[in-house]
């Protein structure tokens, strides 16, 4: 079995089996190995089982020699020797013969295996507890069979104040009015010293029968040892007896710590389980509240994309969504459809960015036999393939202005002709499109038809960017999350809160696409259960700088008078009296951006006034 062979300074030589996964070791009561030395830290080293080796890692603030050379890792071989301060650890995977044992160390011995075979039945109860309560109850009921005691107590910290979570008895039976039944001032004493306490009779000791507590519970023997989670105690288990005095003595106060120990461990990830079992479970609530169909949000903004979803879906008028790459366009189409009566035809989508141009005219309306070189057979285009549905075409304002003409002859007259053909056919379709560009700025460049686009922008709508919708992005971030470590089998459960924070801060120029892309690569990627925002690709360094106030005011003023411009159809003379400034400002404006679009410099005296 391995184990390390402890010694430190002059003193006798101990041996310590090294039966768990990960074994700490340094001053603190608290860890597997603890070394009466006050040089170092209360956790020095820890030296992990990872299936094949056994590696021994160095903490913070101590220093360790390993066969005499300074390390900060590393992995064991049969005799290596680790210095930590005054103490030697040898590593050794050899069995040693027993010595002769005392009747006193033989009974110590017995009782250190009671404890450990204790733990293990524990632990094996614990894997198939699925109410954290009841596992709390289990964890009692295995300490009180262990250490004999009458009654046991695990309280933890909430907050500033310690709450009861678990009493038990002998019987395993629940303890009522338990917070009566417990000695503050030992509590206290254990979370104040971060050291276990044994007291074999609390009545008659100096030290405690001042305390009105054990005064008035009429304690006899007492043990309590704190429950830590990285040097910081979140809890104590406390075991009692009133009837007799030194019940316990310092090798049960021993077994105790070692059952703490591990217990802190396990009732940390038990309730850690707990509280993503809710977490989950609030964001399935949250979910379910916040979703209409396939779409998440309970933003403003989304509520009215919603709204305009409901009072179009039934008609059977064209609809123009628009929003940035990204945002969720093909989802509102398809929720349009599927809220439609054109619901059981087909849902027929096509981007009109992604074909080649000599190929999406073929795409669209199909071919005849011998329209081209490789047409080897006629074939229908998307308007055919969607008779009776729903046609979608999307980024629409990609498509060349040939083109656009017999789309809106197609729109106008619902009849198609296939390339190669001079038979027009009908359709019974719906079109809905989308796009990210600015169709009316298109339409200025004669980049795109005017008469198209009002047919196709019947009713408009527009979805707002993802930086823009508040806490909805954590919402869909953890429904990503949930879904796809499931689909992986991963071992990602949420988000630690400084990546909740990274997740509202950074400005998500990709959107929902990119929100999925990140949470899915950091499930894969993720080493512990919270997703951190390292995993997410969202450090510090990806985050918008801070905008001198200069500057963001330079950007509100601008986006503000194009706005205003925007609503007067851009008459420049009625914007200035609107905004109540000068007209040349609207003027400067204008030329500011026009040289910003070429690449030029601005004249000199070319900035703007004030408004």
């Amino acid at each position: 079995m391995p184990s390390l062979l402890v010694r430190t300074g002059d003193g006798p030589e101990r041996e310590i089996t090294l039966s768990r996964r990960i074994t700490t070791v340094g001053r603190g009561p608290e860890n597997d190995v603890a070394l009466a030395d006050p040089a170092l830290p209360e956790t020095a080293l820890h030296i992990h089982f990872d299936g094949r080796d056994f590696n021994a890692a160095c903490h913070a603030g101590a220093q360790m020699e390993v066969n005499g050379r300074r390390k900060a890792a590393a992995r064991l071989a049969e005799g290596d020797r680790i210095r930590l301060g005054a103490s030697v650890l040898t590593f050794t995977l050899r069995e040693r013969p027993a010595p002769a044992a005392a009747p006193a160390a033989g009974a110590s011995a017995a009782v250190r295996l009671e404890a450990m075979e204790g733990l293990v039945r524990f632990s094996e109860r614990l894997l198939a507890a699925d109410d954290p309560s009841r596992m709390l109850d289990e964890l009692l009921d295995a300490v009180l069979e262990v250490t004999h005691a009458e009654k046991g107590f695990l309280i933890l910290l909430e907050g500033s104040r310690l709450e009861v979570k678990a009493a038990r008895n002998l019987s395993k039976e629940n303890i009522e009015d338990a917070v009566a039944r417990v000695s503050d001032s030992i509590v206290q004493r254990v979370v104040a010293t971060r050291r276990p306490v044994v007291v074999a009779d609390a009545l008659h000791d100096a030290q405690w029968s001042s305390s009105s507590s054990v005064v008035n519970l009429k304690l006899c023997s007492v043990m309590c040892a704190p429950l830590t989670r990285e040097g910081t105690p979140f809890g104590v288990l406390y075991l009692g007896n009133d009837s007799v005095v030194s019940l316990f003595d310092p090798r049960d106060l021993e077994v105790l710590t070692v059952f703490a120990a591990q217990a802190s461990l396990l009732v940390q990830h038990a309730l850690l389980l707990h509280g993503l079992r809710r977490e989950n479970e609030a964001l399935r609530l949250a979910v379910e509240q916040n979703r209409f169909g396939d779409l998440i949000g309970a933003g403003p903004s989304m509520r009215e994309v919603y709204r305009r979803i409901e009072k179009v879906a039934g008609t059977d008028v064209s609809v123009l969504v628009t929003g940035e790459t990204g945002t969720g366009k093909e989802l509102v189409a398809r929720e349009i459809h599927r809220r439609s009566a054109r619901a059981k035809g087909p849902f027929v989508a096509v981007n009109c960015g992604a074909i080649p141009e000599s190929l999406l005219e073929s795409e669209l309306f199909g071919h005849a036999r011998g329209a081209f070189t490789g047409a080897v057979a006629t074939r229908d285009g998307k308007f055919q393939a969607a008779s009776g549905g729903t046609l979608f075409l999307d980024e629409v304002g990609d498509m060349p202005l040939a083109l656009q003409v017999k789309l809106l002859r197609a729109l106008q007259e619902r009849v198609v002709t296939r390339v190669g053909d001079t038979r027009a056919e009908p359709v019974d379709i719906r079109v809905l499109a989308a796009t990210h560009q600015n169709l009316e700025e298109l339409i200025r460049q004669e980049r795109f038809r005017e008469d198209l686009y009002y047919r196709l922008d019947v009713i408009s709508i527009a979805l707002p960017p993802l930086r823009e919708r508040g806490d909805d992005v954590v919402v869909m971030a953890r429904f990503f999350l949930q879904r796809y470590a499931r689909e992986l089998g991963a071992h990602a459960r949420g988000f630690t809160p400084p990546a909740v924070l990274a997740l509202r801060k950074y400005a998500w120029p990709g959107n929902i696409r990119e929100l999925e892309n990140r949470v899915k690569k950091a499930v894969v990627l993720a080493e512990r259960p919270l997703v951190t925002p390292e995993d997410l690709g969202l450090g510090p360094e990806a985050l918008a700088p801070v905008m001198p106030l200069a500057q963001a005011k330079e950007e509100f003023q601008k986006r503000y008078i194009n706005e205003v411009l925007e609503r007067n159809q851009g008459n420049r003379t009625k914007t200035a009296k609107d905004l109540g400034v000068d007209p040349r400002t609207v003027f400067r404006h204008l030329e500011k951006l026009e040289a910003e679009r070429r690449g030029l410099a601005l004249p000199p005296g070319g900035e703007e006034e004030e408004p």
